[in-house]
């Protein structure tokens, strides 16, 4: 009765708000058991439970003293942990963002971003022609600055960049200017003449998540046949701009890629096994069919 039954490998957690709901958990266990480990993975909702982003460090705590692998960092905590880290990747201290927080055997945390190229992988993989001459953000907060490292890092010649906060947009322009070239990026003033001249546009909202704000953050008018659009959220998988997207005749990149992209790597950080990345989508995508059934 008790084959199969493993001790367990690595135990890793997911702090932020509303994800409950979350894939990441269900898809690294399930990572986990395809390459023969025992892995465990638990949500720590800070809608739920009776913490929030002020008890981060104790959270963190917590986790190395139960002996948990690291963490994963969801919205509001990607910058909030950063003074709690002891080291950060150059990827993580460019983009000023944390989502894989790495506990070592020494006690010292080494705080990762594994956002930017699952966005970046999954545009390789599932859009590899696309035009990456002009493409408009909607969004600067983390996961905004992580499709716009992405997709610089790529090539992309110029991206112009909106959200409702302007100060997030300035910042966001100065970081990646100073990365990647002023001549490259801009804060967006006018979304109709951006989008006018744009060859893409990408969503890095909560526009149009479950639990979030209802419909999308792009006006579907402003929508051009020749465009590709992409979106960061997966809950749904066919948000409002994506439907819009489709039915105006753009190629489409939906968040599911992102997401599964992002835990082939978070899961290599982890554990130093280089996960079968085609496992991963597979599980995406089994998970998304057990939700609607």
């Amino acid at each position: 009765m008790f084959e199969g039954i493993r001790p367990v490998t690595h135990m890793f957690g997911l702090v932020g708000e509303a994800i409950s709901g979350s894939f990441t958990p269900p898809m690294q266990e399930m990572t986990g058991r395809q390459m023969g480990m025992s892995v465990t993975y638990r949500p720590i909702d800070l809608d739920v439970l009776d913490v929030g982003p002020r008890d981060l460090a104790d959270i963190l705590a917590w986790g190395q003293r139960l002996g948990f692998t690291g963490m994963n960092i969801t919205a509001p905590c990607k910058q909030l942990v950063i003074p709690l880290l002891d080291e950060l990747s150059d990827r993580a201290q460019q983009l000023q963002a944390v989502n894989t927080v790495v506990f070592q055997p020494d006690g010292r945390r080494i705080g990762h971003n594994t956002d930017w190229c699952g966005f970046a992988h999954s545009l390789q993989r599932n859009l590899p022609d696309a035009d990456l001459s002009h493409v408009v953000l909607m969004g600067a907060g983390g996961a905004g600055s992580a499709v716009a490292y992405g997709l610089l890092d790529m090539g992309l010649k110029k991206i112009t960049i909106f959200d409702i906060d302007q100060s997030r947009v300035d910042a966001l322009v100065a970081r990646m200017g100073e990365l990647f070239g002023v001549d490259r990026v801009e804060p967006g003033t006018d979304l109709a003449a951006s989008m006018a001249t744009a060859s893409g546009v990408v969503n890095a909202t909560t526009f149009g998540m479950t639990g979030h704000q209802e419909g999308s953050a792009v006006p579907k008018e402003l929508l051009r046949p020749e465009m590709w659009v992409g979106d960061c959220v997966y809950l749904p998988l066919d948000t409002p701009l994506i439907q819009d997207a489709r039915a105006a005749g753009c190629a489409t990149l939906t968040g599911g890629g992102m997401a599964a992209e992002q835990a082939v790597e978070a899961f290599r950080i982890f554990t130093g096994v280089e996960p079968d990345a085609e496992f991963v989508y597979d599980a995406f995508e089994r998970l998304l069919e057990s939700k609607k059934g």
